[in-house]
């Protein structure tokens, strides 16, 4: 498996936003999903919309099926979410990221080209993959203040070390992080 990286430049990830808005909702809200949540790929493929939709509502918090870890789905997600389901014909028992040739979830190939696509038409340079959405989520989770033992603990790492340099972070040479509680 090739390295890639997170999408470092906030103004980068809303140009991906625009494109894949703009392009498809199912793909926006793939985007959105990923980088907001840190899910694994595998993970984010396989939710169905029974998972994080219930009784007319978006749950707040999604657990994977067969895992005890439950992922905060924070505003932007839900509200992609809601637009997303209000915009399409699924039923409960749909994949969310149901691809168009069948009732099975996109592959990871499809989500490869999905997240590589949006990154070329928004002129991002560098090593886009699927891996890019959890390791964005990380980057951007570290530098707004969330404890490294907190993503430590989200992308089950067995070291601090494995995460920063998961998140392609080196403490060395990276500023400081912003630790604003805004009370």
């Amino acid at each position: 498996m090739e390295f890639v990286e997170p999408i470092r430049d906030v103004e980068d990830i809303i140009k991906i936003k625009k494109w894949l808005y703009q392009h498809s909702k199912r793909d926006y809200l793939f985007f959105i999903f990923g980088i907001n949540t840190g899910l694994r790929i595998s993970d984010l493929l396989y939710v169905k919309v029974k998972d994080i939709h219930k009784e007319g509502t978006v749950e707040e918090f999604f657990a994977p099926p067969g895992t005890d870890t439950a992922f905060y789905l924070n505003k932007i997600v839900r509200h992609a979410l809601i637009d997303y389901l209000n915009n399409c014909l699924l039923d409960e028992e749909d994949y969310l990221f149901r691809s168009r040739k069948n009732n099975q979830p996109i592959t990871r190939q499809q989500a490869y080209r999905i997240i590589n696509r949006a990154a070329q038409e928004a002129g991002i340079e560098g090593k886009i993959g699927t891996h890019t959405l959890r390791k964005t989520f990380g980057y951007h989770a570290y530098k707004k203040g969330i404890a490294l033992s907190i993503l430590q603990n989200i992308f089950n790492h067995s070291t601090p070390s494995d995460t920063l340099n998961y998140i392609d972070i080196d403490p060395y040479t990276e500023g400081p992080i912003k630790v604003d509680v805004n009370l």
